[in-house]
């Protein structure tokens, strides 16, 4: 079998300016684009990650997102925050279904 590197590639800058951005997006829209801002720091990070010598790539969307989002804030609310301990794991389960090698 042969194992081939894996590494990230993204630098600490480049990391720190999408999430500015993210920051200042979410503000200025006062949390209606968060699942964009998410969107965009999960596609950077996933873009420069290479596992076993092959680059993944993320092809999930805002807009699926955000129909999740509403999904998630009602769940919350129904369960009156209960559904948050679940919350992390939904989020981790969304971008793992969109994250594939390229």
């Amino acid at each position: 079998m042969d194992v081939k590197e894996s590494y990230f590639d993204g630098g600490l800058l480049q990391l720190i300016g999408w999430r500015i951005l993210g920051t200042l997006i979410c503000v200025f829209t006062l949390g209606i684009c968060a699942p964009w801002a998410i969107c965009l720091i999960y596609n950077w990070e996933i873009k420069h990650t290479v596992i076993n010598g092959k680059r993944l790539c993320f092809d999930g969307t805002a807009l699926q997102l955000f129909g999740n989002w509403i999904k998630w804030i009602l769940l919350l609310i129904i369960t009156l925050g209960i559904y948050g301990f679940w919350l992390d794991i939904s989020i981790r389960k969304w971008k793992t279904k969109h994250t594939h090698f390229a």
